[in-house]
Formats: C-alpha cells, sequence, structure tokens
C-alpha cells in the first residue's frame, strides 16, 4: 500500500496522504522527548513525502503545537494539510511549583479549561494560530467532549449545548470564510458519532483508538452512518497506544494503560498468525483500517526519524489475502471488518 497516495476526506473535497504524522508523541505522551528529536523526526516525516500533519493544543499543553509549528512554518504552506483541535484553552497554572504533568512526561506547564461556546472556540482557535505560527487551518477538530472526560452525562450534554448554541456557529463561520477547509471531531467512545450527525453538519471524524485490528464496534452502527452522511474518517491510534507496534511485551500499553494478560494473549495470537506469513504485525496494524471505504488516512506518529521510516516500511509491506482470511477464521478480527486489497 501506497503511503503516500491521496484520498479525499469524505464530501469535504480535502485530499490526505494515506499515512500521515499524528502528534501527540512529540507533546512528550509516555516518553519526554527532545526539541532536536523532534526537528529530526518532522524532518524525516517531510523528507519521506508526508504532508498531512495532526496536532492539538492538549498534546503536551502546547508544547506538540509549537514543535509542529517551528518545522512547518519554514515549509510552503499550500504543501501540507494541517490540523489542531479546540475545546481546551490552557492557561498559566495558579501554583507553577506544584504543577502535575499528568500522563505527558514533559510538556509545557499549562493548566486548561474546557470551553466549547463561540468565544471559547474562537480563543482556542486564535490560541493555536499563535503557538504553530500560521495564519489559516486546513482541518479544525472539535476535542474529547465525551465521557472519558467530562464523566457523566449532565456535564456532556451541557457542553454539547454549549457548541451547539455558539461553538458551532464558530467553527461554520470559520469554514464559510475558507480560513478552515473542514470541520472535524475527535472520537473516543462507541455512541458520539451518531450523536455529533444529529446535531451538526460534519465532515470528518478522528477516530481514536476504536478502530483496529483490536476493535471493530463501530462497524455495527456508527461507520454506516458516517458512510450514508459521506463523511470521511481519519484514523487515530491504529497501533492501540502501542501494543501492536511493539508485540506482546512487557510494559505494552492498550487504550493508554498497560494491556492486561487477555489483551497480550489476543496480540500473541495475532501475531502469531502474521509471522506465519512473513509480515510485522505493526504493517497489519496500520494498513488494517484502510480496508474500510469511509477511512481517508491513518495517522500513527512517532518520536524519533527511525520511527517514521518504519512506519513508512509497514505501509508498503504487502500483505496476503491468506492473513487477512486467517485471521477472519480464528475470530481474531470480525467475518464484516473489510480489509485491504493484496
Amino acid at each position: 500500500m501506497d503511503p503516500l497516495a491521496t484520498r479525499t476526506l469524505g464530501r469535504s473535497g480535502v485530499r490526505l496522504n494515506q499515512m500521515g504524522f499524528g502528534g501527540a508523541g512529540l507533546g512528550d505522551l509516555f516518553n519526554k522527548v527532545t526539541d532536536a528529536d523532534a526537528e529530526a523526526t518532522l524532518q524525516s516525516a517531510w523528507d519521506q513525502g508526508i504532508r498531512y500533519f495532526d496536532t492539538a493544543p492538549w498534546y503536551g499543553r502546547g508544547q506538540s503545537e509549537h514543535r509542529f509549528g517551528r518545522f512547518l512554518y519554514r515549509q510552503p504552506r499550500d504543501k501540507f494539510i494541517l490540523s489542531t483541535k479546540i475545546g481546551r484553552i490552557l492557561k498559566a497554572p495558579r501554583r507553577p511549583e506544584n504543577f502535575d504533568t499528568g500522563f505527558w512526561s514533559g510538556g509545557l506547564h499549562f493548566d486548561h479549561v474546557f470551553d466549547y461556546s463561540y468565544d471559547g472556540v474562537m480563543r482556542a482557535f486564535e490560541d493555536s494560530l499563535q503557538r504553530l505560527g500560521m495564519n489559516r487551518i486546513d482541518l479544525l477538530l472539535i476535542h474529547d467532549l465525551d465521557y472519558g472526560h467530562h464523566a457523566t452525562e449532565p456535564k456532556v450534554a451541557a457542553f454539547l449545548a454549549q457548541l451547539s448554541t455558539g461553538g458551532f456557529r464558530a467553527l461554520e463561520e470559520l469554514r464559510s470564510a475558507g480560513i478552515i477547509r473542514a470541520i472535524g471531531a475527535g472520537i473516543n467512545e462507541l455512541g458520539f458519532m451518531p450523536r455529533f450527525l444529529d446535531l451538526f453538519d460534519m465532515d470528518f471524524f478522528l477516530c481514536a483508538l476504536r478502530y483496529s485490528l483490536m476493535e471493530h464496534d463501530v462497524l455495527d452502527h456508527e461507520f454506516p452512518y458516517c458512510q450514508r452522511r459521506e463523511v470521511g474518517i481519519v484514523v487515530g491510534g491504529a497501533f492501540s497506544s502501542g501494543i501492536t507496534a511493539t508485540g506482546p511485551v512487557p510494559g505494552a500499553k492498550y487504550n493508554y494503560a498497560d494491556a492486561t494478560p487477555e489483551v497480550m494473549d489476543k496480540v500473541r495470537r495475532i501475531q502469531n498468525v502474521c509471522e506465519r506469513h512473513g509480515v510485522p504485525l505493526p504493517a497489519v496494524a496500520l494498513q488494517f483500517p484502510l480496508g474500510h471505504p469511509c477511512v481517508t488516512s491513518v495517522i500513527p506518529g512517532g518520536f524519533r526519524p527511525e520511527h517514521v521510516a518504519q512506519n513508512m516500511e509497514h505501509m508498503r509491506r504487502p500483505i496476503p489475502a491468506d492473513l487477512w482470511a486467517e485471521l477472519k477464521q480464528e475470530k481474531l478480527i470480525r467475518a464484516d471488518a473489510p480489509v485491504p486489497a493484496a
């Protein structure tokens, strides 16, 4: 599969590489990254032809956007697609001496508040422009409006109402003015794609973790609804936070947590099938989502140049039809899961 071939994102008209570059790792997710390594990693992605880059204010609390901006502002602006996200406003902490970076191994020392109002969206967008050193963004996404970040239905409903009564109008104004080209939402949980589609005129979703070798439940309702509405899908977290890149090694991460014995066993069985066919597990994990007609791009990250080179190699690795058939026969992926053509 050619990682640099392009597909159109839903009905937006925006064309993306089949493999882009995701920016969470350059926000010091799980591993602290030097500025030199961040620069070299982005340079490697650029040199190898990647032209779709995704970041967010939340990634390292501004760190990822700063790093992307320092690199990308030197490139011709009409030669790449850039996406970032709204929903959080970063603010200086009241007590910097007690700042907790959370699961970011480094990053910048900023607190955040959630804000999906008209003014909040515009403020977040302008702040991102400043951190990125850009005067426009191609794709702008609503970030983390779900139970994982807001815990209860009343809080989720309140933020959705805030978005409905103001924030989405801001996004539509930006899209109508050509300042952004498409509106998306980052989705972490089942049930939220239809909920967004019932409320808003969405162009695409960034489906984080919910469609991968390990999880396919979006095939039941979410993806069919997106197909009917001609809404595109970008897949983040194709490696399920790491385990289908590293294999079932000690300390392997699955969906931002340590993998359970059950998950380790499933990955071990998938890896055994891959080895029987002479194909690396990460190649199968990266290419699997692109078998679905809704999926436009996968966006693995990385924090060293060799990570980009490895992902490019994995995307180009031929995968025989018999491998996909065996995964289905062994019930390791769903029988109805669409797979890439051999």
